[in-house]
């Protein structure tokens, strides 16, 4: 089963149908007719189930929205036929970083894709091109409470880090710049752990034209293949 977190952090998986050809989600189609279960969970910070919870996850990126991810993987794992001992995990944007903080705080997870996400909280608060959007999250700017943003960055804890991880990212990404995923990919071969890293050439955070979706795809499908199948 491939774990695919949504992107915001304030967003939320909805029911869809997933149609042949590009329409709807190709991707989630793509891995399902190799044979994977997706699961894409609505943690704290999600929207849908009221303000309060979707506030949850203030100060506490990593903690309460990771617990209750992994809280969800197990609530599959006891309703359907899925094989614990193979469980990928993915995202991209906040979904990056959730990737990121997953393989850097558990080792249940045998293969993971990164997109656009963010390793550590300090660099990024001075490199985004979307300013302080971080502030409501965090509760300060990270010049008035730097602790808070290095809790939360998972470079902090990269020598955990065990789980083969694919990373790409656009290289006009402004939102999560393409220097965090270098980042985190140059932590995790300083630790041996397997990692390729794919930026492409002219995408912003959003990855647009239809070669790169094609190979990003292709990329991710062919990763989850070779360490869970």
């Amino acid at each position: 089963m491939v774990v695919l977190v949504h992107g915001g952090p304030a967003s939320a998986a909805m029911p869809r149908f997933v149609a042949e050809g590009e329409f709807g989600n190709p991707l989630v189609r793509d891995l399902v007719a190799r044979g994977y279960f997706v699961f894409q969970p609505n943690p704290r910070g999600s929207y849908g189930r009221g303000l309060a919870f979707t506030m949850a996850n203030r100060r506490d990126f990593g903690g309460g929205d990771w617990r209750d991810i992994l809280a969800g993987v197990d609530a599959v794992l006891e309703a359907a036929p899925v094989d614990g001992n193979r469980l990928g995990l993915m995202g991209h944007s906040y979904g990056g970083f959730m990737t990121m903080w997953g393989v850097t705080h558990s080792t249940r997870f045998k293969a993971a894709v990164a997109g656009a996400g963010i390793a550590n909280w300090i660099s990024y608060y001075g490199q985004n091109g979307i300013d302080q959007w971080m502030v409501p999250f965090f509760g300060a700017t990270m010049y008035d409470d730097p602790a808070i943003y290095r809790a939360a960055s998972p470079i902090e804890s990269i020598r955990k880090a065990k789980t083969p991880t694919l990373l790409y990212v656009g290289e006009r990404d402004v939102e999560t710049p393409a220097v965090q995923s270098m980042e985190f990919w140059h932590g995790l071969r300083a630790m041996g752990t397997p990692t390729a890293l794919v930026i492409y050439d002219g995408e912003g955070h959003a990855i647009r034209k239809p070669e790169h979706q094609l190979d990003q795809r292709k990329r991710t499908v062919e990763w989850f293949d070779r360490y869970l199948k």
